[in-house]
């Protein structure tokens, strides 16, 4: 048996027994590309009333696993870069029909799996396994990313009025350790809960709903924050074991992203529903948009968000600077800045600009019960 923090796999696209993703509740994953053991694995999902999900790599690959209540991966596909490249995450299974040789066995404990089933020996503790995940699904949560193309473009305040919007139980996560800490933005620095300097420690399966509750929490919110008395860096391995873990248990997760750090962007975006770019309607702000859209994949397929300025560039011209249409514009709100100053946390009624904003964002991610597009 191998155990600890998992992750999961998939059949070829082209197969006759895919089952398409577009239903209502996630399904288990199949990871495999053996006949004789996709025979014998969707015989016992079939005995425990599931229908499989199959794939092999791709965006395809990496969203099933990411939704799917219970994967099982073949030993043949073990040792392919897909399946490799994948994350941790609970509820991975590897199934084999013969005793697993060493490298593979190096390879599973990897990949944390919960355990390595022997058919037919197992197959009643595999079926029991499927059963149970099927009695219980995995409804995830949604994750956004939120960045600046500058500077002051105001992507922690979008961050911070898209987890606001999401209340009540959402997670907004602090990448930037240089910011400030994002708990003053919601006015939370004086609520009890841990902050940045000790948590970067964690890697892999982290309990969502223990990092949930040891957080500062304001207006529905969990806020995890840099500290104001000790700047650590954020390894890239600790963002994202936060937010899948918020993910898991359920929660609508926010990270605000920092700029020059491209390890700690590119490890949130790989996971994220939605990447917004937030861009200040000026020249240079529009341009250093276009390079990172350009030139860093992990952001090329990122919404753009223009924040208004006075006497700046309009809509129309941010996107023909940055080479694509822009989704939405915030605009100039007179009582952003006072409010944070204040300490009160960013206005989002139907009426203000971040609040239009918000919805309009949450407006582009997959309803609660119908998997990801």
């Amino acid at each position: 048996m191998v155990t600890g923090p998992p992750w999961g796999g998939a059949v070829p696209a082209s197969s006759s027994r895919l089952t398409p993703s577009a239903g209502r509740t996630a399904r288990p994953l199949v990871v495999s590309t053996d006949e004789n053991l996709l025979d014998d694995l969707l015989r016992l999902l079939a005995a425990a009333g599931a229908e499989a999900e199959l794939a092999t790599g791709g965006p395809a690959l990496r969203r099933a696993h990411r939704d799917a209540p219970l994967v099982l991966v073949g030993a043949d596909v073990l040792p392919t870069a897909p399946v490799q490249a994948l994350p941790r995450r609970p509820g991975v299974v590897v199934v084999s029909g013969a005793e697993l040789p060493p490298a593979d066995w190096a390879t599973a404990v990897e990949l944390g799996a919960e355990r390595v089933a022997l058919l037919p020996a197992d197959e009643a503790w595999l079926l029991s396994r499927c059963a149970a995940a099927v009695r219980s699904p995995v409804e995830q949560g949604w994750l956004v990313a939120v960045g600046g193309s500058c500077g002051g473009a105001g992507a922690s305040t979008v961050a911070g009025a898209l987890a606001l919007a999401a209340a009540p139980g959402a997670l907004l996560v602090d990448g930037d350790t240089g910011g400030g800490g994002l708990d003053l933005l919601l006015g939370a620095e004086r609520v009890e809960g841990l902050r940045w300097p000790e948590l970067t420690g964690l890697r892999g399966r982290v309990a969502g709903d223990a990092l949930l509750a040891s957080l500062p929490e304001t207006d529905g919110v969990h806020v995890l924050a840099a500290s104001r008395a000790e700047a650590v860096p954020i390894p890239p391995e600790a963002l994202t074991a936060v937010a899948l873990a918020g993910r898991a248990a359920g929660a609508p997760v926010v990270v605000d992203l920092p700029r020059g750090e491209p390890a700690l962007a590119e490890a949130v975006l790989a996971e994220a529903d939605l990447a917004v770019l937030v861009v200040p309607g000026r020249l240079r702000a529009a341009s250093a948009a276009r390079l990172m859209l350009d030139r860093a994949a992990s952001w090329s397929a990122a919404a753009v968000v223009l924040r208004a300025v006075p006497g700046g560039l309009s809509r129309e011209e941010v996107a023909g600077v940055v080479g694509r249409p822009v989704l939405a514009e915030l605009g100039h709100d007179r009582a952003a800045v006072p409010r944070g100053e204040r300490g009160e946390p960013p206005l989002i009624s139907a009426r203000s600009p971040l609040g239009a904003l918000a919805r309009r964002l949450l407006a582009q991610l997959p309803r609660r019960g119908e998997a990801a597009a």
